[in-house]
């Protein structure tokens, strides 16, 4: 009961603070009218001085005499309706303070803020961490502090690190996942990218070794290919390098997403665009969005997990990728992801929604455009109205 009453004493004296402004607004007004008056008095003894020393003459004293009378009548007397509106006291203000807040205050804090309600320490938030990014690789780590030897826990993580930046937990985390499970294409390409970020996108000696195993276990990886043909560019060999390029262009399918960015390779080797043959037995294996970044493949990677945090953590790398690119939408590569992860989770309105916003940071008549556009093709995104 006490509790109560201490309650409802700082509410009455909450109000009472927010209200007293408001009931001085009157009295304030009437102190600024009385003092108004006072000075015209003042200037009328003042005048008659004057008129009295010689310094005015008679007609000037009445003219005088006559505008300050008007100001004092305007001040002394009955006040116009636009100033009697502060004696109103704002009166649904003071309604809204006296009876409406107490109320949503008690009703927010019945809700949220009673003593009797279980507090929610960290335990409790990783038991059922919603869709808080922060909680659930929190949870992921403590998990994998434990058991060291969970392969798919690290399978999952790797991308999770990659895509907020945390490089060298990622290249940690590829790498015990490649230890645990065996390498994999996918692991492979991830482990090399993150050796090419470290390295300011480099593909390092380091890098080129981990993508040859890629290859070794899947020749037609083009992720892995467009990455050793840049690293033959990068090392000053365009001969070897446009090869690389047209044999990766040659062997993709019309609509390959990557092609246009692999074509403006050829061309800054000194090649020209290559048209890309038809057939099935042309395409490669493996279709990633651009080369660059989490794929749809590390994202499918935790559909291995039994874990009811799965689809979560999922979520929770999806929507951290979106709030980056939200805050910073210059980045095509992430565009692709974006697209790519909301179809893979089949919310194909998100993957729409963020096609349209790649498309307004990259327009269709450009090559990144034309990129996002045949991703969108290639996934069953609608692009109506989105063309150029």
């Amino acid at each position: 009961m006490l509790f109560w009453i201490l309650v409802a004493v700082l509410t009455a004296a909450v109000a009472a603070i927010l209200l007293y402004p408001l009931l001085r607004g009157a009295k304030a007004a009437e102190d600024t009218r009385a003092g108004e008056a006072a000075v015209y008095r003042d200037q009328l003894r003042e005048l008659d001085r004057d008129l009295s020393g010689g310094l005015i003459s008679a007609d000037e004293a009445d003219y005088a005499r006559a505008e300050i009378g008007r100001r004092l009548i305007a001040v002394s007397g009955v006040a116009p309706a636009e100033e009697r509106k502060p004696a109103r006291h704002h009166r649904l203000t003071e309604a809204f303070i006296v009876l409406l807040l107490p109320v949503i205050g008690l009703c927010l804090y019945m809700n949220t803020g009673r003593p009797d309600l279980p507090s929610q320490p960290l335990e409790a938030r990783l038991a059922n961490p919603g869709n808080d990014m922060a909680v659930l690789v929190v949870k992921a780590e403590r998990h994998l502090a434990q058991n060291p030897g969970d392969g798919k826990g690290w399978d999952v993580l790797a991308p999770i690190y990659f895509s907020t930046m945390r490089i060298s937990d990622a290249e940690t985390a590829y790498r015990n996942a490649i230890r645990l499970l065996g390498p994999s294409p996918a692991r492979l390409d991830g482990l090399a990218e993150t050796l090419m970020a470290m390295a300011e996108g480099v593909v390092t000696e380091d890098a080129r070794k981990v993508l040859e195993q890629s290859l070794a276990l899947e020749p037609n990886n083009p992720r892995a290919r467009f990455y050793v043909a840049l690293s033959l560019e990068q090392a000053g060999q365009p001969d070897q390098a446009r090869t690389a390029f047209e044999d990766l262009a040659n062997q993709s399918p019309d609509d390959a997403p990557w092609l246009p960015l692999v074509n403006e390779h050829i061309a800054r080797n000194g090649g020209t665009a290559v048209a890309p043959a038809a057939g099935p037995e042309a395409k490669p294996a493996a279709r990633p969005s651009v080369p660059g970044g989490p794929t749809a493949e590390d994202v499918a990677a935790a559909e291995n997990l039994n874990s009811g945090d799965r689809q979560q953590m999922i979520r929770g790398m999806v929507e951290s990728l979106d709030a980056k690119l939200t805050a910073d939408p210059d980045n095509f590569e992430g565009w692709m992801r974006l697209v790519r992860s909301y179809a893979v989770l089949n919310d194909k309105d998100r993957a729409a929604g963020a096609l349209k916003r790649g498309l307004a940071a990259f327009p269709a008549s450009g090559d990144e455009g034309r990129q996002l556009l045949a991703l969108a093709k290639e996934l069953g995104i609608a692009t109506e109205g989105l063309r150029e």
